[in-house]
């Protein structure tokens, strides 16, 4: 037998007498789809009641769009682009960039509105590097979120500008060829 104690978000910021400051993780690998620990972090993170959101930019084929988060439990939402395959080139159909788009617009109005606690941005980097998100614009949102948001931002190459400010920078390596 287990026994939880729940207090609701609500009823532990008013006992709080200040705010903490959320933090900018960068997880780095020069491989793609390393960042299981990311997802199972949020995952966790979300169970314990904590509002999460999760943002993959370059994954597709499921058409699902910011109009249609996948919501996994109840504080854990999970968006995707509206693309029938996962984008794996800076080579795009004017469509397919103005789907990541849309979905970068949607995740700045998102966070602003103070919704969620942790922000997961997966394959940021990659999205930056093929020119369908402008770096500078991902700093004003860093700069701008609300200051108690938690920020974790995955993917290769991360631009320099970017580690520079991340708060915790974890770089991923393969510990031997398989």
């Amino acid at each position: 037998m287990v026994s939880q104690l729940e207090t609701p978000l609500s009823d532990l910021s008013r006992q709080l007498p200040i705010s903490i400051e959320g933090l900018v993780q960068v997880f780095t690998c020069p491989h793609r789809s390393f960042f299981t620990n990311v997802i199972a972090q949020a995952l966790r993170i979300a169970g314990q009641g904590t509002p999460v959101l999760v943002v993959q930019f370059l994954k597709g084929g499921i058409r699902q769009g910011h109009e249609h988060p996948m919501q996994m439990g109840q504080h854990l939402d999970w968006y995707r682009c509206n693309l029938p395959r996962c984008i794996d080139t800076p080579q795009l159909e004017d469509a397919e960039k103005q789907s990541v788009l849309d979905l970068w617009e949607h995740t700045k109005a998102q966070v602003a509105a103070g919704r969620y606690h942790l922000v997961v941005l997966e394959d940021l980097s990659l999205a930056i590097n093929f020119g369908l998100i402008p770096e500078a614009d991902v700093l004003e949102f860093l700069a701008t979120r609300p200051a108690q948001v938690d920020v974790i931002l995955t993917g290769p190459e991360m631009p320099a500008s970017i580690l520079e400010i991340a708060d915790q920078i974890t770089e991923l390596r393969r510990s031997h060829n398989p």
